[in-house]
């Protein structure tokens, strides 16, 4: 008996070792082949793909067509994963890869019918754009088979991957609307909420256009709107508590900063464009490093990031223009408040009553039946199927729902040789639009709106409005109409997420939530620094974590906790003396930073918390209102004059609030973290966790499939953007021309397979600032394709 559990045992061992050594094998083999040659279907001529010590690429080709199939190739050997999530979660079809805990975001994104909205997009490109994106899907196609087997994520979900089509290039596309765009416009209905119960003053005090912290392109800083008076609002009959702000403040930007010098401001007299991303961060990363080398007909020489899933350069440099983008937070989106029709199904409109159109979407689900799931349509967009506002219905209008809002003008960058050139193509440009910031070898720089921005006519777009008598988009803004600033005479243009333009600029950009002007003050200050640049002295200013916007912060609490305030409290004497020996930085070791930031989010919490009172009294406590981006400018006025009338009534005085604030901030401490205020850095905080799509699935390999934990510096009001899961997905700085001296950091690493040399590759020099090149070095790895007989 003991001989034959030993041998079970040993045959049970056995057979561990040899499962374990067969997904080794089987996850081996879908590392892609990096070097000899491989016959292909679907090229004109033989391309060449080059792998650096990085894993960057370098394509070289005779066309852009093959270029585009080569670049797909390459993308499917590295990152066919995560473009097959990102097609399927903009055409909300996540469900039939994972199953039903995917439904409600199927089901959030179905609303907008991309996978409809794709196929018709596809449908009226020209045919030199059409054969571009066959040829990338040809590549991915041929990329991906040409692994020894599927890549591991498929077999752990128990699925074989979808073949790659041209439509998806344009999901893709999509998904970037997604992310930088209020696709449901709830930032209006949030502040619609609010304007139909506070008092218009209040309402123009807690949501203003701007505050001294602006720095825009055009125009001056906004000035405080004044403080209402006791007359329109008091906040003294406010009783009840203020939530914890538990050290939350506003959402992560999805943005960037970007910015330009001239070449007078150079050594080389080219000018050095600087770009960095904000997004959320993943294992794989969001871009792709790339050099794409056309020798034919329409040669070109462009090195820069592409989004896996299309073969676009989204930003870089081709020798003769560098280019590079932020997010615009213009109006791209507006909640149209439906009024009934005569009939039950009806809607009305200028022309008379409409019925809604209803459009079944079957949601497939793995493992279980198929869903419906009704979309209903108007003649501005989609009806919002997750709010109840007050005044009706509500459609969605959307630039991403238009034909009009893609194409692949963006191809033209590739070629373009000045300012002036790129300018006019970005005018012409679809995508979610962007602040595009360009220089040229010449020395000249400028900015303008790159994507398709509607005329607005008739109504409010800062809130909901009635289309039904006529108002709405009334067409588009025509490319010589848009806004410009070329050359500017400081030789110096910054954005940062933030108002850019006043006056009529203004107007056509529009405003879904643009960021405080903190970040690009600190951005536009530091380029007046100095009169010279290089791209390493660029990277000190994307890696600035000063606490700038936080020091008059520090100044007002140490102001207010008085000896006679802390009236021989501990923990408030030890708040105050951690804040009076803070390091001025968002640095990891930094506790006075961490300290200072969460009482003033503790202030923001019980100031904002009375001042809508009477938006919880009209909708209950659990209703969802919108904090300004710009709600520092009335914060400060606030805390600044402390008027009696808006002070909370269980406080008796500013100084009494200020002290509550600091208590809450150490009991959130102590009941989160632990009794010691002097370990709370913001490292403990800020620490930066990069995970794989699929690692909560499989703890056990966390070690293997994540990015190490680690404590970073930055925060969201200072230009080294950074959050826990969230900030720079690139960095770069580039003249172009001088490419040899650019600088490039992408996070996690080029290659999305866990075996691979190229996996984390990179994410050190971006994680410590350290310059790494911008261009490709050495070649290691050289993949031949010829054209297959």
């Amino acid at each position: 008996m003991k001989k034959w559990t030993l041998r079970l045992a040993g045959a049970l061992a056995l057979a561990v070792v040899l499962i374990g050594l067969l997904a080794w094998l089987t996850l081996r083999a879908s590392l892609p082949t990096l070097d000899g040659e491989i016959a292909v279907a679907g090229l004109d001529s033989a391309v060449t793909i080059e792998r650096d010590a990085g894993g960057m690429v370098t394509i070289t080709a005779a066309n852009r067509a093959d270029a585009a199939y080569a670049t797909g190739f390459a993308h499917g050997q590295d990152r066919f994963f995560q473009m097959d999530i990102i097609r399927r979660r903009s055409a909300g079809e996540v469900s039939a890869l994972v199953g039903a805990m995917a439904l409600e975001l199927d089901k959030r994104f179905r609303l907008h019918r991309f996978r409809t909205r794709a196929e018709a997009s596809l449908a009226a490109l020209p045919d030199s754009d059409l054969e571009v994106l066959r040829r990338y899907a040809a590549g991915v196609n041929e990329g991906l088979a040409s692994l020894g087997s599927k890549p591991f994520e498929y077999y752990v979900l128990g699925v074989d991957p979808a073949p790659w089509r041209p439509e998806d290039t344009i999901l893709v596309a999509y998904s970037m609307f997604l992310n930088l765009n209020d696709e449901r416009a709830d930032r209006d209905l949030k502040r619609g909420l609010a304007h139909r119960v506070l008092p218009a003053a209040v309402f123009d005090f807690m949501y203003p256009q701007g505050t001294p912290w602006d720095a825009p392109l055009m125009g001056e800083p906004r000035e405080t709107v004044p403080v209402p008076a006791a007359s329109v609002m008091s906040t003294r009959d406010v009783l009840d508590a203020a939530p914890s702000a538990a050290e939350i403040g506003k959402p992560d930007i999805a943005g960037s900063n970007n910015w330009a010098v001239s070449g007078a401001l150079t050594e080389t007299g080219r000018a050095l464009i600087s770009n960095d991303m904000h997004l959320g961060l993943t294992v794989p990363g969001i871009w792709y490093q790339a050099r794409l080398v056309v020798e034919g007909d329409a040669p070109r020489d462009v090195t820069g990031v592409i989004l896996p899933g299309t073969p676009f350069m989204i930003g870089g440099s081709n020798t003769m223009i560098a280019w590079g983008n932020t997010n615009s937070y213009g109006d791209w989106s507006d909640a149209v408040v439906l009024q009934p029709g005569a009939a039950d199904g009806t809607y009305r409109t200028s022309e008379g009553d409409r019925s809604f159109a209803e459009i079944v979407e079957v949601i497939e689900i793995k493992g279980n039946e198929p869903v419906d799931f009704v979309v209903r349509e108007t003649i501005w967009g989609p009806v919002h199927d997750n709010v109840d506002y007050p005044d009706g219905e509500i459609a969605v209008s959307w630039t991403a729902h238009h034909v009009k809002s893609l194409n692949l003008e963006l191809l033209r960058l590739e070629t373009a040789s000045s300012v002036d050139e790129a300018l006019d193509i970005a005018n012409t440009m679809g995508g979610p639009p962007q602040n595009f910031v360009v220089g040229d070898r010449d020395g000249n720089v400028g900015w303008t709106i790159a994507g398709q921005i509607p005329v607005r006519a008739g109504y409010e777009p800062f809130l909901p409005s009635d289309w039904s008598n006529g108002a709405g988009w009334n067409g588009w803004l025509e490319p010589e109409q848009y806004p410009r600033v070329v050359n500017p005479e400081s030789g110096r243009i910054w954005t940062a997420n933030s108002r850019v333009a006043d006056g009529e600029a203004l107007r056509l950009i529009g405003d879904s939530g643009y960021d405080l002007g903190a970040r690009a003050r600190q951005i536009r200050d530091a380029l007046f620094e100095q009169d010279r640049f290089t791209a390493e002295d660029m990277l000190q200013i994307q890696i600035d974590d000063r606490a700038l916007f936080l020091s008059r912060w520090r100044d007002l609490l140490l102001n207010e906790l008085t000896d006679a305030a802390i009236a021989g409290d501990a923990g408030l004497e030890e708040y105050r003396e951690l804040v009076r020996d803070w390091i001025p930085r968002a640095a990891p070791e930094s506790v006075g930073y961490r300290l200072v930031r969460t009482f003033r989010l503790e202030v923001q919490s019980r100031v904002f918390h009375a001042l809508m009172a009477p938006a919880r009294a009209e909708y209950g406590d659990d209703a969802e209102l919108r904090l300004s981006n710009q709600f520092e400018g009335p914060l400060w006025a606030l805390v600044s004059e402390q008027p009696a009338h808006l002070l909370p009534g269980q406080f008796e005085t500013w100084q009494a609030l200020f002290t509550d604030a600091v208590h809450g901030a150490i009991r959130y401490f102590e009941e989160n973290y632990g009794p010691s205020l002097a370990d709370r850095s913001w490292g403990e905080r800020n620490t930066v966790s990069i995970r794989h799509m699929l690692s909560g699935a499989l703890p056990a390999f966390n070690g293997f499939l994540d990015i190490p934990d680690e404590p970073l510096a930055g925060d969201v009001d200072l230009p080294r953007a950074q959050g826990r899961q969230f900030g720079a997905s690139q960095r770069f700085s580039v003249a172009p021309g001088d490419e040899a001296n650019g600088i490039m950091h992408i996070p996690a690493g080029q290659s999305g397979h866990p075996l691979s040399e190229f996996y984390r590759k990179g994410h050190e020099d971006w994680a410590n600032g350290t310059p790494s090149p911008f261009l490709p070095g050495a070649s290691r790895h050289k993949l031949l394709l010829t054209p297959a007989e």
